[in-house]
């Protein structure tokens, strides 16, 4: 009887644990882990694709990147939890249902920025900088700069950017300033779109769920979002007709991209606008077939011009 009851209690165990760790995996946003791509940019426009070292400095920038990204979305877990227990999609997060302890949760946020800092060291000093600077900005966020206006925005596109900016010095090939300027505004019309799906998720309780949307409204959400839209498109209009871009590819031909990047940016502001979309532009990626084979096509004709 006693054996049996030992067994029961040890499978319950398990089961607990079991539980735990699929709670913590979810906290750790793995979906999200997409937007590490990023980090592969400069490695595609820097024509190395096709070196195996280059591929391989920056899919270990990119893992470094997802690591760290993961202890970052943990800290903003464990300082909003209270804030997410008010929104109608986050309150179902781990931490803010409580299926995942704040000493659990703080435990796997150091161990993964520890292992990232320490993995990165053996690439680049820069790149640990890099990385570091990625944490701490997102530090800053959580604890100051989500609470003011535009450059709250403004954070969250400097983590767009510095994941290209690693990935430069990942491979050791010099930063272009067309693809700063193009991941900069794109992050920022990502951004906008951003708080723009806040405000109209939760209308009246948007200020409870965070305190910066009482200093945003809705025409003028948009008229940012109209200005960066312009500015992006107008920006990577201009990087594949410069001179310096012809004079390294030898080739006008990445002209031939730009409507791809027109339907992309014109299909988002659609589900933004006409369907509500716009807080997760991962999950809007991996929904919407059109997006998704859009950027495939993009992959493909960029590839075949450039190599």
């Amino acid at each position: 009887m006693v054996k049996a009851v030992t067994l029961e209690e040890r499978a319950r165990r398990r089961s607990v644990l079991g539980q735990h760790a699929r709670s913590l995996w979810v906290e750790l946003r793995p979906h999200q882990w997409v937007k590490n791509l990023l980090v592969l940019a400069p490695l595609l426009f820097s024509q190395n694709l096709l070196v195996p070292l280059a591929v391989e400095r920056a899919l270990a920038a990119c893992i470094f990147f997802c690591l760290i990204s993961s202890s970052v979305y943990l800290l903003n877990d464990i300082r909003d939890r209270a804030q997410d227990r008010l929104h109608p999609l986050k309150r179902h997060r781990p931490l803010a249902a409580g299926h995942v302890s704040v000493w659990m949760a703080f435990g796997t946020m150091l161990t993964l920025l520890t292992i990232a800092l320490g993995g990165a060291v053996i690439f680049s000093q820069a790149l640990v900088l890099v990385l570091f600077g990625y944490w701490f900005v997102n530090l800053l966020y959580s604890v100051w700069l989500k609470h003011h206006v535009i450059l709250d925005v403004f954070a969250i596109a400097s983590g767009f950017v510095l994941r290209v900016v690693g990935g430069a010095i990942a491979i050791q090939v010099e930063m272009s300033h067309w693809l700063l300027l193009c991941t900069t505004l794109l992050a920022l019309f990502l951004g906008f779109s951003k708080r723009r799906h806040e405000l109209v998720l939760l209308r009246e309780a948007a200020a409870d769920h965070r305190q910066v949307l009482q200093e945003y409204s809705l025409h003028f959400l948009d008229m940012m979002i109209g200005v960066v839209t312009a500015c992006t498109v107008m920006s990577y209009a201009l990087y594949t007709v410069s001179e310096e871009t012809v004079r390294r590819f030898h080739t006008r031909g990445l002209l031939l991209t730009l409507p791809f990047v027109l339907y992309g940016i014109f299909r988002y502001l659609y589900l933004v606008y006409h369907k509500d979309h716009g807080g997760d532009p991962t999950k809007d990626l991996f929904t919407d077939r059109h997006i998704l084979i859009n950027l495939g096509l993009w992959a493909v004709v960029t590839g075949i011009i450039l190599y």
